[in-house]
């Protein structure tokens, strides 16, 4: 079973996705913040990141970043989820790393459609 760490300051919409992914088959883990993402990123290596971009602290980007930057990391897919639907949002998140771009309110069918994509990639 994949492991997917929901990166994402608001209980609602982590709630509304590991709701959707665990019915599908995903294990889930959330952090609040950009930080604690990070932090999770190393220690449990999830085989799919989902990021949100406006959070306190280490925004989304940043957090997209780093793992990209990280040996550790760097493998770990990206999908940054988010309610920042502006294309130059988008060309950002992904040259940050990312390796795809969800605008919220995510539809459940999409969000599993992309989750598995970016893990069997």
């Amino acid at each position: 079973m994949a492991l997917v760490l929901i990166v994402d300051d608001s209980p609602t919409d982590v709630h509304v996705m590991q709701k959707a992914l665990e019915q599908h088959g995903f294990r889930t883990a959330a952090a609040a913040d950009g930080s604690e993402g990070l932090r999770l990123a190393r220690e449990m290596r999830p085989d799919l990141i989902l990021m949100d971009i406006v959070m306190p602290g280490v925004n989304g980007f940043q957090a997209t970043r780093e793992l990209a930057n990280d040996p550790q990391t760097r493998k770990i897919p990206v999908i940054m989820v988010t309610s920042k639907s502006q294309e130059s949002d988008r060309v950002w998140g992904l040259r940050q790393g990312a390796v795809d771009y969800l605008v919220k309110p995510v539809v459940t069918e999409q969000l599993v459609r992309k989750a598995q994509a970016a893990i069997a990639t």
